[in-house]
């Protein structure tokens, strides 16, 4: 029989108890958890301690409905340089979660239009994960620019312009909605003179 680690490792570093009816499976995950193999994330679902060190984790799993966003989007399209200090997962304003103990994970608060706006499914490290797309993410570093920071905010904006594929127009869009089209423009119009 395979330790269960193995089993967990096999399936990306995280396993749920949804939809397993085996009793033993269950209790060998219970060992493994009492025995600091395995970290409970949230109820019923389990991972590798060093699952959260990955690239990616599977966002659906940890945080359902949740989008990929801000250091981990700027980092999947090159926008910078930087490591994303923990996971960056926006979710809906009225969501409450909780997490069985402290991750490596950031939540942001997002309304129900914000959610949406600029998202779209990629494959990040063998994963599925809804995130911004690279026009909207940039837009997130204008609006977090206070903390984030201007130096950094202006890193991700010179890197997309230097992208052949970028959209100005687009970004321009989500701007508006997002209220923050007045100071990216200012932005633009000194980094493109």
């Amino acid at each position: 029989m395979d330790k269960i680690e193995d089993i967990v490792t096999q399936q990306g570093g995280m396993i749920s108890l949804h939809g397993r009816s085996h009793e033993n499976t269950y209790r060998r995950i219970v060992r493994a958890k009492k025995n600091g193999k395995l970290v409970r994330v949230r109820k019923g679902v389990y991972a590798l301690p060093y699952a959260f060190m990955d690239a990616m984790i599977d966002v659906e799993s940890v945080v359902p409905g949740g989008v990929v966003c801000l250091y981990n989007a700027w980092a999947f399209y090159g926008l910078t340089m930087q490591n994303p200090p923990t996971f960056c997962i926006a979710v809906d304003a009225k969501r409450k979660i909780v997490f069985a103990q402290k991750q490596m994970i950031t939540l942001y608060y997002w309304n129900e239009q914000s959610l949406t706006l600029g998202v779209e499914e990629v494959e990040y490290s063998a994963h599925k994960v809804r995130m911004t797309n690279a026009e909207r993410s940039v837009c997130d570093a204008v609006r977090y620019r206070n903390k984030i920071g201007e130096d950094l905010c202006l890193e991700i904006i010179r890197t997309y312009l230097k992208r052949p594929d970028r959209k100005i127009g687009l970004m321009m869009e989500y701007a508006k909605t997002l209220r923050v089209a007045k100071i990216l423009g200012n932005y633009l119009n000194i980094l493109m003179e």
